[in-house]
């Protein structure tokens, strides 16, 4: 057990040092023109690999025209990566279909890579080529509306420039633009003269038939004074020129909508277009209720991801569906943009049988051959099966079944219709009670009585307590229709008799207090001003008039 388990971890150590030792090889593209150079860029994590790569392999079909080395080191979840790339340009000797040879590392080797190398088209011969000037073209003079044609700019230059170089915009009314990646920068020999070349690509989409006329581009740079100083001394750098060229205005024939193509779909001109589908989990054996997510994805060269139209919906009986938001991509490879959509909707199957989904079609123009075509997916079966955990019992009669369903919902209905007759009458019943009620109800009397609190203030005011005198006048004073303030407002004898009960309250000669002059003044109020009833007539109208 223990040799196999250090078997197994050698091996294991063994396949991780070998996928840390890969050696991967790229090109910056894989067409170009006789004259020009290509970037073979080869890479390795291997930190243990010391050297450069053997490039003898070469010699027989490309002129190795520089090499240079970049270490990067990069942190990804607290792990350090460090990577190591050669970037060779190479330029090719041979025209047609070039492959470079697999390359050395230390014991680890690159794959070999195939380029095009096609005859590039004639140039000046009569060696007065200009030491900064641009090429444009299309790759094709004729297309139809909303279809694809592809500008390249190629901006080429025998003297070095400075890196203030700039390009005007490209701006085309009635056009769609889309730039194709990254400028690209490589070398071409032109009348054994070597020029840098600047390229930049473009997918042009006119939304208009007739001429449409591709404007002249607009480049700048400073050149770089390779002249000597005349005097060294100052060590002043002399300004360089500056350059300015354009290139020439392209015409282009937008062809309109084929009369073949049918009028109520959407027009689709792409080179080639391809239809597919996934599922997830696959539906083999799907259950009543089980969530199948469904992927149409439509791909499309020649067309943006915008361009492409929403693909049919599965709406098919038995099965519920939830669509989700379309996923939208874009890639730029040698022929222009690719345009992807991507529909993804999860579907329910409601019951148990056989599910047919229809077929999915899509209808668009061929621009390469020139036709009408269709791509489509074929009609598919799902088979359902029941599921054992949503099963219930259900009667054999379908017909006692449906009766036993409508008249148990009937009588729900009857039940809750009487209930609310019920309740209306009710509550009609208390509104009638209520409107021949008064709009105050006499409320029973709580807390002592009268006699008994007016008792309680005799008796302490005899007794020459002040302090109980004060909390039997508040509790009296409480019961009656008006406050106490207003009483002694009115009636000066008891305001006098308050002010000495007060002063003794509130000063040190409160023992010798006598109350008998504040109940002589509580006695003399009037009896009409005194006495009354708290809950009598408040003089309101009352609340349902008669």
């Amino acid at each position: 057990m223990t040799r196999f388990t250090l078997f197994m971890l050698a091996l294991l150590f063994c396949t991780v040092q070998a996928q840390a030792a890969a050696l991967v090889a790229s090109v910056d593209r894989s067409r170009l023109s006789s004259g020009e150079t290509v970037e073979l860029t080869l890479e390795s994590n291997d930190v243990t690999q010391f050297g450069k790569p053997d490039l003898a392999p070469l010699e027989p079909l490309f002129e190795v025209r520089g090499t240079r080395q970049v270490n990067q080191l990069t942190t990804l979840n607290g792990d350090n990566r460090a990577t190591t790339r050669w970037i060779i340009t190479l330029l090719p000797k041979e025209n047609g279909s070039v492959t470079i040879p697999s390359l050395q590392l230390g014991e680890v080797q690159s794959q070999p890579i195939t380029v095009q190398v096609v005859e590039s088209e004639t140039q000046d011969t009569t060696n007065k080529l200009a030491p900064v000037f641009i090429d444009a073209s299309l790759d094709q003079t004729s297309v139809y509306v909303q279809a694809q044609a592809i500008l390249t700019l190629r901006i080429y230059h025998s003297v070095s420039l400075y890196d203030d170089s700039s390009l005007t915009p490209l701006q085309i009314p009635d056009a769609r633009i889309e730039q194709l990646g990254e400028s690209r920068t490589y070398e071409k020999v032109i009348n054994n003269l070597r020029h840098g070349v600047i390229e930049m690509r473009y997918a042009i989409y006119p939304q208009h038939s007739g001429e449409l006329t591709i404007p002249a581009q607009l480049f700048s740079a400073t050149l770089v004074d390779t002249q000597p100083a005349q005097d060294a001394a100052t060590q002043v750098p002399k300004s360089g020129k500056l350059m300015r060229v354009s290139s020439s205005p392209i015409l282009l024939t937008v062809k309109a909508k084929p009369i073949t193509y049918p009028a109520d779909l959407p027009w689709l001109p792409a080179r080639s277009l391809s239809l597919s589908e996934s599922w997830n989990p696959e539906p083999d054996h799907a259950q009543v209720g089980d969530s199948l997510t469904r992927s149409l994805t439509l791909k499309a060269e020649g067309l943006a991801s915008s361009q492409l139209p929403p693909l049919p919906a599965t709406d098919v009986n038995g099965l519920r569906r939830y669509p989700d938001q379309p996923v939208l991509s874009n890639q730029s490879t040698e022929r222009g943009l690719t345009g992807s959509r991507e529909d993804r909707e999860a579907l329910v199957p409601g019951r148990s049988g056989a599910i047919e989904l229809p077929a999915v079609e899509v209808v668009w123009w061929n621009t390469f051959e020139d036709h009408l075509e269709h791509s489509s997916l074929p009609a598919r079966t799902l088979q359902v099966a029941s599921n054992p955990s949503m099963v219930v019992d259900t009667p054999t009669n379908t017909a006692q079944v449906n009766a036993g369903v409508d008249s148990e919902t009937l009588w729900k209905w009857k039940l809750s219709t009487l209930i609310l007759a019920c309740t209306t009458l009710l509550g009609f019943g208390l509104w009638w009670r209520a409107r021949w009620q008064p709009a105050i109800l006499r409320a029973a009397q709580t807390g002592p009585s009268p006699r008994t609190v007016l008792d309680d203030l005799k008796r302490a005011c005899q007794a020459n307590d002040s302090h109980a005198t004060r909390q039997a006048l508040d509790a009296w004073a409480r019961q009656q229709p008006e406050t106490l303030a207003d009483m002694a407002a009115r009636f000066v004898p008891l305001s006098d008799a308050l002010d000495g009960l007060n002063g003794a309250l509130y000063s040190e000669t409160g023992q010798h207090w006598q109350g008998e002059e504040l109940w002589r003044a509580i006695k003399a109020i009037p009896i009409a001003e005194r006495v009354q009833d708290p809950v009598g007539d408040s003089g309101l109208p009352p609340l349902y008039p008669k």
